[in-house]
């Protein structure tokens, strides 16, 4: 019985190795995001484990519910394929209404004010509208920490895209 287990648990990671590999999908956002946010080595592959083990869990998860309904594979493909879908679909609305309310913002023409901190002069705040003419007042932007969860999100929703 032991060696059954064995034989199972070293052809199933052999699987997912080389699903991983032949996939640049699964390797490359990783390395272009730890790169472009400066993330340590050991962060990055915390970060690639974490994402990993979420795709696999909701694999998991949805070959369980699966055999749960007692569903032969050929009805587990289309329920699979339809919940890629509504992932892809989600994702693109939250995009437009995102940049229907960006729009809706810049173009409103409503004043509003910028308070920026500078590590050696102090603050300072201005005001101004997006309809008058270029805004240039650079700063470096602190970039948000959610790249992490969009990253799980992606590989959570996505087994099998």
């Amino acid at each position: 019985m032991a060696t059954e287990i064995q034989f199972l648990c070293l052809t199933a990671a052999s699987l997912g190795f080389f699903h991983t590999l032949v996939g640049p999908d699964h390797y490359l956002p990783f390395i272009a995001m730890g790169k472009a946010r400066n993330w340590s080595w050991n962060k990055t592959a915390l970060i690639t484990l974490l994402c990993g083990l979420g795709h696999v869990a909701s694999s998991v998860v949805i070959g369980l519910a699966g055999i749960a309904l007692g569903a032969a594979v050929n009805r587990v493909t289309p329920i699979e394929a339809y919940r890629g879908q509504i992932a892809a679909w989600l994702l693109l609305g939250f995009g437009l209404l995102y940049m229907a309310w960006g729009l809706h913002r810049a173009l409103a023409g409503r004043p509003h004010s910028h308070r920026h901190i500078h590590d050696a002069a102090g603050a300072h705040e201005h005001t101004h509208d997006h309809l008058a003419a270029a805004h240039v007042h650079v700063h470096e932007q602190p970039k948000a920490n959610i790249t992490p969860w969009v990253l799980f999100t992606i590989f959570v929703f996505g087994p099998c895209e």
